[in-house]
């Protein structure tokens, strides 16, 4: 009898986890780039959060692919503005601010970037862009696996998204990465279609 729950629960995450890929696949279609000269200008590209170190202290390959991703889109100007977004819930973690320094040095102004410290999750990010940023056409800026699943949250809030897909990251952490973003696509669809998720702080707006 556990032999056969198991395995029917096994059944059960392999199903939803085939329906979730291709609901955000087909949800994101045509609405992905990584060449700069094929992507259409928008005037705010929204960057999502990641870790800027990783355990050791040792760069996220992750995040400065991202940066540099975001810094040639400013630079072949099909992007004015940037929406840094990223979790930033204790005074010693603070993705954001990282993000902000780094364009600086990539040669973004100062006065160009505008950080969201409550970008939490992708979900609170893509809502906040919109509701507190006042943003409804964006270039989202992460890897093609996190871009995927931020048009599809996207379009289910009305906003017109497309997104330029930073260079992923090959090894360990990629790996790890990859498992965990496998196990949030699962968990978008619930946000979208059954929790009907909301972020978990709005506030004022803030126009861009």
């Amino acid at each position: 009898m556990k032999k056969r729950v198991i395995l029917s629960l096994a059944s059960l995450f392999v199903i939803w986890d085939l329906v979730a890929t291709a609901a955000l696949n087909n949800g994101s279609r045509g609405r992905l780039y990584s060449n700069t000269k094929a992507i259409p200008y928008r005037r705010v590209a929204l960057v999502l959060g990641c870790a800027e170190k990783l355990g050791g202290g040792y760069a996220n390959p992750f995040f400065e692919n991202r940066i540099r991703a975001a810094a040639s889109l400013y630079q072949v100007h099909k992007v004015d503005y940037f929406l840094v977004s990223g979790d930033h819930h204790i005074a010693s973690y603070d993705e954001p601010t990282a993000m902000k320094n780094h364009l600086i040095a990539a040669g973004v102004p100062a006065d160009h970037i505008v950080c969201d410290y409550a970008g939490f999750h992708t979900l609170d990010s893509i809502i906040r862009a919109k509701k507190v940023f006042g943003q409804n056409r964006i270039t989202v800026v992460s890897q093609h696996f996190h871009n995927e699943r931020a048009i599809f949250l996207a379009r289910h809030q009305g906003i017109d998204a497309i997104a330029f897909d930073a260079r992923d990251v090959n090894g360990y952490h990629s790996f790890l990465t990859h498992c965990r973003d496998q196990g949030s696509k699962m968990f978008t669809l619930l946000d979208v279609y059954v929790f009907s998720s909301r972020p978990k702080f709005l506030g004022p707006r803030v126009l861009i």
